[in-house]
């Protein structure tokens, strides 16, 4: 019955993502449901609710504690009675007590601590955000090569339609007399090639959903299908300047998360020499308490329990100065540690701006590349396309061999496939730079 049950769940989750799937995908819907499911994100975000518990557990250690103890001895042989003799005896004593004690002075150490941990709070949440970027880029990167792998194997079905025209039309001629079996042959060849080239394709195509698809956190690839952007806006996107890589990173300063997370955390080292100084000073501490307890002894005549508790109830308050004198250095160590550890967190905080400084680099001169090899590519294909076409009626008109034709088509075709990959990688780096300016991801 249990087996029964959990294939039925099985199925019902299946048939969800299924249905889920019959719409089209956008940029958009598949970032946020990446965001939604993914499980690096969803462990980040349990990181922040972690340091959340740790700033409460800062926040709270200003107030009063309370603690109560109950213990119970028991003593044999021989004891001085009240008499002032030894005698063999059998004592019993219970004690009761509830105690409290404040910090009043801590040498600023409970103040420091609590900011310390609210900069974690903030810089854990940074953390998450960085992690929510990441796998957003990462479904941007496998969005965009689905719609490359689609752009080219339309590509090579257009061939396998051409090449299939062409071997008709070579039939034809076979059965007239006005072509032989050999040229029938080589371009049947031809067409098989064309034929695996498709099929690799669209075995690139089904690779590519699939690797999106499981970033998403998605049962089956099956029946998924994404958002295709129209031939106006990639032209529109095309014609598009590049921002300069300085006015890029200037503003990435201001938004990235992975730049605020370690800013908030080289303040913090800040706070951690604060709370290492803190050893320096005296601790000033505020307590009180009650107490009872209750007393017997063998042989001897003792007060009922209640009567006990009632006449040996006592209160007392004090107050506990500690002063530090000597502590083999330990102090002064833990604030040079302290010291260290800001500096590496200053020099780990430059590194992540120096990086981040590449990257954009990196991905702008990229961006230029591709938008460069796009113009060109578009220019290519028009060229391209009009010889192909040129020799196509040639070759039809008995004015051009078919060795000549197919190498038109293939120069035409390649064209294509070049100005689809220059496209798409132009489309991905610059959302890339868009993004580093804090933009959603979006195309």
């Amino acid at each position: 019955m249990k087996k029964v049950f959990i294939l039925a769940l099985l199925v019902f989750l299946v048939n969800l993502d299924l249905l889920a799937q019959e719409k089209q995908w956008s940029l958009r819907d598949c970032c946020d449901h990446a965001v939604a499911n993914n499980i690096s994100v969803k462990q980040k975000a349990k990181d922040v609710e972690k340091q959340g518990y740790t700033l409460s557990t800062a926040l709270n250690s200003r107030l009063p504690n309370l603690s109560g103890t109950a213990s119970q001895n028991f003593s044999f042989g021989r004891g001085l009675t009240e008499d002032n003799i030894y005698a063999n005896t059998n004592t019993s004593n219970t004690s009761l007590q509830l105690q409290t004690s404040v910090p009043i002075f801590t040498g600023f150490q409970i103040p420091e601590n609590i900011k310390l941990n609210r900069l974690n709070l903030e810089a854990a949440t940074a953390d998450l955000e960085k992690a929510k970027n990441d796998i957003r880029m990462e479904v941007a990167k496998a969005y965009v090569q689905i719609l490359y792998d689609q752009e080219i194997s339309a590509v090579a079905h257009r061939q396998v339609a051409i090449d299939s025209m062409q071997v008709a039309r070579l039939k034809a001629f076979v059965e007239n007399g006005k072509a032989s079996e050999a040229e029938l042959s080589r371009q049947k060849a031809t067409m098989a090639n064309s034929q695996l080239t498709a099929t690799q394709a669209d075995n690139n195509t089904r690779l590519a959903i699939l690797t999106l698809t499981q970033l998403l956190e998605l049962t089956t690839p099956e029946g998924f299908q994404i958002v295709s952007p129209t031939e106006d806006e990639l032209m529109h996107i095309a014609d598009l300047s590049l921002a300069l890589p300085d006015q890029i990173y200037q503003e990435a300063l201001s938004v990235k998360p992975e730049i605020r997370s370690q800013e908030l955390r080289l303040k913090g080292a800040e706070h951690s020499i604060n709370i290492a100084k803190a050893g320096h000073y005296p601790k000033l501490n505020f307590s009180a308490g009650l107490g009872t307890n209750y007393y017997t002894t063998s042989g001897f005549p003792s007060n009922s329990f209640g009567e006990q508790v009632k006449n040996n109830f006592s209160q007392f308050i004090g107050l506990n100065l500690t002063i530090p004198i000597f502590d083999r250095f330990s102090v002064r160590n833990s604030v040079r540690s302290a010291k260290v550890d800001r500096e590496n967190r200053q020099l780990t905080l430059d590194n992540t701006k120096k990086t981040l400084y590449k990257e954009i680099q990196q991905v702008y001169y990229n961006a230029l590349n591709a938008q460069a090899k796009e113009n060109s590519s578009r220019q290519a294909v028009i060229s391209s396309k009009d010889a192909f076409e040129l020799t196509q009626a040639k070759y039809e008109n008995g004015k051009a061999n078919i060795t000549e034709f197919n190498e038109a088509k293939n120069t035409y075709l390649k064209s294509e496939s070049d100005l689809v990959q220059a496209r798409y990688e132009h489309l991905y780096q610059r959302a890339l730079l868009d993004f580093y300016r804090g933009r959603e991801l979006n195309f």
